[in-house]
C-alpha cells in the first residue's frame, strides 16, 4: 500500500509530490505550493530552500524551519484558489489554508502566496526575507525585468 501523499491531493505520494522532492520541476505554482507543504510534513528541509527564490535562499533560517517542520503535527491543506498572472517571467498567487498541532494546540494560517517563474522553473518568494533591491533596479529574480515591474508588485 502506497503512502498518501500530505497535501491532501488524494493521490499516493511516489504519484503527486514525491517526484518533484526527487527533482522534477512542479509544472505551476500550485504544484509547488502543495509539495513545499508535503515537504514540512515530511521533514525536508532542502526542499523547501531549494524551491525559495535563489536570492532569498541563503537569509533563510534553516534551524527554525527545521523546528517548525519536525515540531508540528501536520493536519492538512485546503487550496483555495490559484491565479496564474500574465507576465514576463510569469508570477503567480495560491490562496490556501495550511492546519497543524503543536505545544500550543491546533493552529491554522490562511495564506496568499507568490510564486515567479524563472528559466522554467517555479519559486515561492518569501515574504518574511526582503528583496534587496530598488524599484529600478533589476529584479532580484533573474527574470530580466526591473524590479518595480517584475516581483515588487507581489510583494506586501
Amino acid at each position: 500500500m502506497s503512502l498518501a501523499c500530505p497535501c491532501g491531493s488524494g493521490a499516493a505520494l511516489s504519484d503527486c509530490c514525491g517526484p518533484y522532492h526527487a527533482g522534477r520541476r512542479p509544472n505551476d505554482a500550485e504544484s509547488l505550493m502543495r509539495s513545499r507543504y508535503s515537504a514540512y510534513v515530511l521533514g525536508l528541509i532542502d526542499y523547501l530552500v531549494s524551491s525559495t527564490l535563489p536570492v532569498q535562499q541563503g537569509q533563510l533560517d534553516r534551524a527554525a524551519i527545521s523546528a517548525w517542520s519536525s515540531q508540528s503535527h501536520w493536519l492538512g491543506l485546503t487550496v483555495e484558489s490559484s491565479q496564474l498572472l500574465a507576465g514576463d517571467p510569469p508570477h503567480a498567487f495560491v490562496t490556501f489554508m495550511a492546519r497543524w498541532q503543536d505545544t500550543e494546540g491546533e493552529q491554522a494560517q490562511r495564506e496568499r502566496s507568490a510564486f515567479v517563474q524563472v528559466a522554467g522553473q517555479w519559486y515561492f518568494i518569501d515574504p518574511s526575507v526582503p528583496l534587496k533591491a530598488s524599484r529600478n533596479d533589476p529584479c532580484p529574480c533573474g527574470g530580466g525585468q526591473k524590479f518595480k515591474k517584475c516581483c515588487a508588485p507581489y510583494l506586501g
